[in-house]
């Protein structure tokens, strides 16, 4: 089968908009296409290019690596089908700090993320969602399929059924999980670990050269970590202080600042209804 009668369709996160559960939950489910998930993402090219499938289903996570991971794929694949999830920008910048707190950031929420100096680890065109659908229309000729992120949170079937419509695949909802993997941690348990994090370095990184000792490095850790953050929600609320772990204002600012641009996306979102 020739490359240009495969369809390909190319989910590219991003991070903290439900992608997780689709890769695992949703993505295997679905019938009458080839899903090509995020472990093997490094391979899918070859895969595609050695299989003869009708349809394929490509999905990674990508936040800041967006655009380079975009034109690398769409050098192979000019005609695939972009999709990518957005999540109203404060709630979205927000999960994400979190989730770095987590695993070890240290700083405080003006430093992952400053509209002032515009210097912290995410950027301000990093929420620039028009931007990034105007970097998928860029470099592939097909129009990208735009989902909001409440979408899935307000009626989780009716958006996995209207997504499964989208891209010519079928699933039946009763086989889909849609139960909660974990509670998220509470404000005490990760400001406990933003507190230890500035005593030591907690960051996911590599260690070791090694895979082997790699490998056991990150399981030490990782055990270490969530078993920290166990101990931290016993612990009495005060004791890391009384402010919050995100200043209120400080997301207010963001929701206005990027409420055009929100504004925009839905608007494409709705174009083609799901």
């Amino acid at each position: 089968m020739e490359q240009g009668s495969k369809n390909i369709y190319f989910h590219v996160g991003t991070g903290k908009t439900g992608t997780t559960f689709l890769q695992y939950r949703v993505f295997p489910k679905l019938k009458g296409l080839y899903y090509i998930q995020r472990t093997r993402y490094p391979n899918a090219v070859n895969i595609i290019k050695a299989s003869n499938h009708s349809s394929y289903l490509v999905s990674r996570e990508f936040d800041q690596q967006l655009e380079n991971e975009v034109k690398a794929f769409s050098h192979h694949f000019l005609n695939a089908v972009p999709i990518i999830v957005f999540r109203r920008h404060d709630s979205y910048i927000a999960s994400q700090y979190r989730r770095f707190v987590k695993n070890g950031f240290a700083g405080s929420f003006s430093d992952f993320f400053n509209l002032e100096r515009d210097n912290g680890r995410f950027r301000k065109q990093d929420l620039e969602y028009v931007r990034q659908i105007n970097i998928l229309e860029q470099h592939f000729t097909q129009k990208p399929i735009v989902l909001i992120y409440e979408d899935m949170q307000k009626d989780t079937l009716g958006f996995i059924n209207g997504l499964a419509a989208r891209i010519g695949a079928t699933i039946e909802l009763s086989a889909v999980d849609t139960t909660k993997k974990h509670a998220s941690y509470t404000e005490k348990q990760l400001k406990a670990m933003r507190w230890l994090s500035g005593k030591m370095d907690m960051r996911k990184r590599r260690m070791f050269q090694n895979n082997f000792l790699n490998f056991f490095w990150k399981l030490g850790m990782g055990g270490f970590r969530y078993s920290f953050l166990f101990l931290a929600g016993l612990l009495p609320t005060t004791l890391f202080g009384n402010e919050p772990l995100i200043d209120p204002a400080a997301l207010s600012r963001v929701r206005e600042l990027y409420a055009n641009d929100w504004d925009e996306c839905q608007k494409i979102a709705r174009t083609v209804k799901i």
